[in-house]
């Protein structure tokens, strides 16, 4: 054998002996806890300030269902929360290893331990970043070699992930200035590049403005005055003209004279129009260019409106809903719930901690009661309902939600950065396979609608699902076939791998009576059923 041959075979041993140990990490069920304590990742100091606001948002909720005469649904049992707390952050569920550990935790401080935890990973800054990138560019692509939308991601990621100041984000985005590549934020202005006049296309700039920072459609008003709202069509222009001078070139995006004169709809003759903001104009500083001095105008603590906008669509993201919906149409001169005024104050007060707002929502009683309504009793008013939040909001999941669940319920291990690269590049293409065939949902990811004929048929009969729920060589179903001691602790860890609870007594008797007796490839068949069974549930693809 030559030396080349054999230097050929010892690489391919070596690759495979590494792609299997990746593949075949050992499950957390038999790891030791990361964390068995109820150590908090926050300092004390910040914590007891957190459990404040968080008490201040109950109180507001309580008093509403109090005046309401409404009484709020019973606590959820932690397993559910922290289902939740993983959807909402990840865009997955829980893994069985870390259901183990999150069970290993006391009682007591095991769902702040998990918060601690979802915060620091990756998976979080990842899924965050992307819920906050349709808002700022789209989901699609944008032009040519001056948009990166992956960069511009990836930089969102890092920023969420250091828990970099809000305001800070904003104000790159709005205003930064050099190559979409090296100064990542310019791809919110590069997006709308037009190549018919070679330059960013300022009311696009300013409608996306209006409605991922301000949280209000003053785009509405491109056309006309406002039919509705107070927003007129000069308030519109007034707010392009800020991004007049941005132009694009070969050292990125940069400023330079104003270039944007709109057409007159009656004379068609071009109209100068000068920046100007559409409220709190004594808010705009004098120095700076354009650019600057809206980004300064927006995050100024005194606009109330980014903190407002910011704190409705992280309400939305965690909870499935936005507390006033539209997400991104505040209404004007109009009373706001207390509870989003409430965080909107603790937000912009503490800096834009965006971190500090997940965890008062997520700490919150509301985000801790169970979905399921209490009986009404002889005043139905008395009951829950979608309005008053006295009981969490049951919300389809979305599509890369589902498909993140799919992928982690067919897994023992925790799929995440720490992951074997070819473990980690499967999921990424397969989720996005996953996502394209099941529809993805855009920007209007918050709309209520409901699910569709080819969702359902590709849970059904979908080549994925028959491939994660079936008899592959590392699949959880066939590991809990071989692994389980008996047949009731399989189906128990079966509905904690796909719906992170345990099965009812009569759930427990029935799978279990189907698996009595059975062994070889027949009991991995049952057990590739009862997965199919269980990611096909209504409960599977829902958030509750």
């Amino acid at each position: 054998m030559r030396w080349r041959d054999l230097i050929f075979l010892t690489v391919m041993i070596g690759g495979g002996l590494a792609l299997v140990r990746g593949a075949v990490r050992i499950p957390a069920a038999t790891t030791t806890p990361q964390r068995a304590t109820s150590g908090s990742a926050v300092a004390d100091s910040q914590a007891a300030a957190i459990r404040v606001a968080v008490e201040g948002l109950d109180r507001a909720f309580r008093q509403q269902w109090a005046e309401q005469g409404i009484r709020p649904a019973p606590p959820a049992d932690d397993l559910t929360v922290m289902r939740r707390l993983s959807l909402a952050l990840t865009g997955a569920i829980p893994s069985l290893e870390e259901i183990r550990r999150f069970e290993s935790r006391p009682a007591g401080s095991r769902l702040d331990a998990w918060l601690d935890d979802l915060m620091a990973d990756r998976r979080t800054s990842d899924f965050l970043a992307e819920r906050f990138a349709r808002a700022f560019v789209g989901t699609e692509d944008g032009p040519f070699l001056v948009f990166r939308r992956r960069r511009f991601a990836s930089w969102l990621s890092d920023a969420i992930l250091a828990n970099r100041p809000y305001d800070a984000i904003v104000r790159d985005l709005v205003a930064d200035r050099g190559l979409w590549t090296d100064h990542p934020a310019t791809n919110f202005v590069s997006v709308t590049f037009n190549p018919d006049t070679g330059r960013p296309d300022p009311e696009r700039l300013a409608a996306r403005v209006s409605r991922a920072l301000l949280g209000v459609r003053i785009d509405c008003a491109q056309c006309h005055d406002h039919p509705f709202q107070p927003w007129k069509q000069a308030d519109f222009r007034g707010l392009a003209a800020y991004f007049g001078g941005a132009y694009s070139g070969l050292r990125g995006i940069r400023d330079g004279e104003s270039a944007y004169k709109p057409l007159d709809r009656k004379t068609k003759a071009e109209a100068e129009v000068a920046p100007r903001v559409p409220f709190r104009p004594e808010l705009v500083p004098e120095a700076g260019t354009p650019r600057e001095r809206l980004a300064a105008w927006i995050v100024d603590p005194s606009n109330p409106n980014l903190a407002r906008a910011t704190a409705n669509r992280v309400w939305a993201i965690l909870l499935g809903r936005p507390l006033v919906d539209p997400v991104d149409d505040l209404p004007v001169n109009v009373e706001l719930p207390p509870a989003l005024e409430r965080l909107a104050a603790d937000f912009s007060g503490h800096g834009y901690d965006l971190h500090r707002l997940i965890r008062v929502i997520a700490g919150s009683e509301v985000f801790r009661l169970d979905s399921t309504d209490p009986p009404a009793g002889k005043d139905p008013n008395a009951a829950p309902d979608d309005e008053s939040w006295a009981a969490f909001p049951a919300v389809r999941l979305r599509p890369e939600q589902v498909a993140g669940a799919l992928f982690q319920a067919a897994s023992l291990p925790t799929i995440g950065p720490q992951s074997h690269w070819f473990v980690r590049l499967a999921t990424y293409t397969g989720r996005n396979d996953f996502v394209r065939r099941y529809g993805d949902t855009g920007e209007d990811e918050f709309h209520a609608a409901g699910g569709t004929i080819p969702q359902r048929l590709l849970l059904m009969n979908g080549d994925i699902v028959r491939e994660k729920t079936g008899r592959g060589l590392f699949s959880a179903s066939q590991r809990v076939a071989e692994l389980a001691p008996d047949d009731r602790a399989a189906v128990e860890v079966a509905y904690l791998i796909v719906l992170t609870r345990r099965p009812t007594p009569e759930e427990s008797a029935h799978f279990a009576g189907r698996l009595a007796g059975t062994a070889g490839d027949d009991r991995k068949d049952r057990l590739t059923d009862l997965f199919w069974t269980l990611v096909n549930s209504t409960e599977f693809s829902w958030n509750h």
